[in-house]
């Protein structure tokens, strides 16, 4: 599949056109601490290390500079002055770009799906449709977290990150469809996760401007806190005797340089912290020497702890869609509302795309085969036949725009597995999702598909859709597109489970590898090691809420107030 074709298909995903970018060049306004790695000294001592300034890493780090000295350490470039990441226009650009200092990094996972990583400071929320939203009451009493502090840390994250979307034409026609095909109660506009059709958050402010949780690092205190860019972690070290303790870092600029981070002291106060991610959390607990052993000797890694769980239990939300065609002009609209069913499949929707040349021929092809049995049937005017044969010459000479209405399944309960492929930390490893290998999931996703055909099909929606266009032209178009690398199975009467297997693609929802229970305890401590945390979406069972960001952001505000509690408790004995 070549780059061309890839960009495409993440803007038939992320649903808006490309329009002309411009540059949003605020500077980051904690720019006194943030430096190029290539500036550090060889040597440096800290509280804390931060390993990954992502979703988590940020608010993790700006809440331990409080009353600690911290480290970050990112392996990617900042966000500030990026069109592609800053103006929401550029959204499919950002997750396509594959030059070597992009902010994500492509790769393809086992089960023949495109994916991507981030590579920037601020993580994934630097790159995402931005939809912000709680997970549910459910989700923090199963998490084992306190409910008021998990409340006063999403506002915190809130106050310079999450705002109301204008909810325009193309949203509120998906809405109103939810309504009317059943998705009840209508919730308005909240960050609660419940049950029902609602309007959820954004991290895009009302000039198109994206906020992530590098924006948190505005709460810092400049005088504790140092963050290293494009500074590539290769191994945490750990003491040789008695228990193995985690005690510093070794990383490496973008010249090649090696530096050592330690922490200040041998202090139990003092930790380092993954905060790398879903993938690169497990994979540097791995090159470090805890892990599956076997895996980690054939591949020549001295083993510090035979961890068996690090790598298992890897997740990737499956997402599938439909692309519909609009005869009208659509507003550019990424996530905003949601509908939440009964039986676990999420309902969103995006809308402003300008397909390629090439699809809009497939479009046109179904369009008048369509056509031609329904004028067969005689069950369309003759003056509506000659409006339609005028709307498939302007499609044949302009551009098709549309909007994409997708399912996410909750949880889901397919797992897989991350594996080393090589001992390169700028390498990605291998993933496999097993994307519907339990029957529920697939189940939940032919429910989903099903509600997304009755909103195509409700009132509410009807002006956004062409006449005489069956959902199985749809269909058949969403057969056509490289949607991943998965065989296709062309049927005249394709059931929606071999739809939702040969089209599946991802959310960018993926979790696990360091799961609580299995690699790190409830208090996110490092089993069979000490002096070493993992805080991200690595440590999920499922993916909280109808998208994780706003709970990875909160979960960093989360634990730092927690670490910093126990801090007190230990200096005060």
């Amino acid at each position: 599949m070549d780059l061309g074709s890839w960009k495409c298909l993440l803007i038939v995903l992320a649903g808006f056109s490309m329009f002309r970018s411009f540059c949003h060049s605020e500077k980051a306004p904690y720019y006194t601490f943030v430096h190029e790695a290539t500036s550090a000294p060889h040597i440096l001592y800290y509280d804390y290390i931060i390993i990954g300034g992502g979703t988590s890493g940020c608010p993790l780090a700006a809440t331990l500079s409080q009353d600690a000295s911290v480290l970050v350490l990112e392996r990617g470039g900042s966000p500030y002055g990026n069109p592609k990441i800053t103006n929401i226009a550029n959204f499919a650009d950002s997750l396509s770009d594959t030059s070597p200092d992009s902010a994500s990094q492509q790769f393809i996972s086992e089960d023949g799906v495109y994916n991507a990583r981030a590579r920037v400071l601020g993580g994934g929320s630097a790159l995402n449709a931005g939809f912000y939203t709680h997970a549910s009451a459910d989700y923090v009493k199963k998490a084992g977290w306190n409910p008021e502090l998990v409340d006063r840390s999403y506002a915190w994250v809130e106050s310079k990150v999450a705002f109301e979307p204008p909810v325009l034409q193309w949203q509120s026609a998906v809405r109103d469809g939810l309504l009317e095909v059943g998705v009840l109660p209508y919730n308005g506009f909240t960050y609660d996760h419940i049950h029902g059709t609602k309007v959820g958050g954004t991290i895009f402010d009302r000039d198109g401007h994206r906020h992530t949780a590098a924006d948190l690092l505005e709460y810092a205190d400049p005088r504790n806190i140092s963050v290293l860019l494009h500074a590539t972690v290769h191994k945490i070290l750990f003491t040789e005797t008695g228990k193995p303790r985690a005690y510093g870092v070794i990383f490496e600029d973008a010249l090649g340089f090696r530096h050592k981070a330690y922490l200040g002291s041998r202090s139990s106060k003092n930790e380092i912290i993954l905060s790398a991610g879903a993938l690169g959390s497990p994979q540097l607990l791995m090159l470090s020497g805890v892990g599956p052993a076997n895996h980690l000797q054939a591949h020549s890694i001295s083993v510090v702890v035979d961890q068996p769980m690090v790598g298992q239990g890897m997740a990737d939300n499956p997402m599938n869609l439909l692309f519909i065609p609009s005869p009208l002009p659509v507003e550019v609209s990424l996530i905003q509302v949601v509908g939440i069913t009964k039986f676990d499949s999420y309902i969103e929707t995006a809308s402003g795309l300008s397909f390629a040349y090439s699809w809009v021929h497939k479009f046109v092809r179904e369009y008048e085969l369509h056509l031609n049995e329904t004028d067969q049937s005689s069950a369309v005017t003759p003056e509506a036949m000659s409006r339609a044969i005028e709307t498939l010459n302007s499609l044949v000479t302009g551009t098709l725009q549309g909007g994409v209405i997708l399912e996410k399944i909750n949880g889901p309960l397919s797992t897989g597995e991350l594996k080393l492929v090589t001992t390169n930390p700028h390498d990605n490893p291998s993933v496999k999702f097993n994307y519907f290998k339990e029957p529920e999931d697939l189940n939940r996703c032919v429910q989903g598909m099903k509600t997304i055909i009755d909103v195509v099909n409700s009132r509410a929606f009807s002006k956004f859709r062409y006449k005489y266009m069956p959902v199985k032209a749809l269909i058949d178009l969403m057969l056509n597109l490289p949607v991943n690398l998965r065989p296709r199975h062309f049927s005249s009467a394709i059931s929606l489970e071999q739809f939702c297997t040969d089209t599946v693609m991802t959310i960018w929802h993926y979790h696990g590898g360091c799961q609580v229970g299995k690699v790190v305890d409830y208090d996110y401590k490092v089993l069979g090691v000490d002096g070493l945390r993992v805080i991200d979406g690595s440590t999920f069972i499922a993916s909280p809420g109808t998208n994780p960001q706003a709970t990875v952001m909160m979960l960093g505000r989360y634990m730092g107030r927690r670490i910093l509690y126990e801090r007190l408790k230990e200096g005060t004995k």
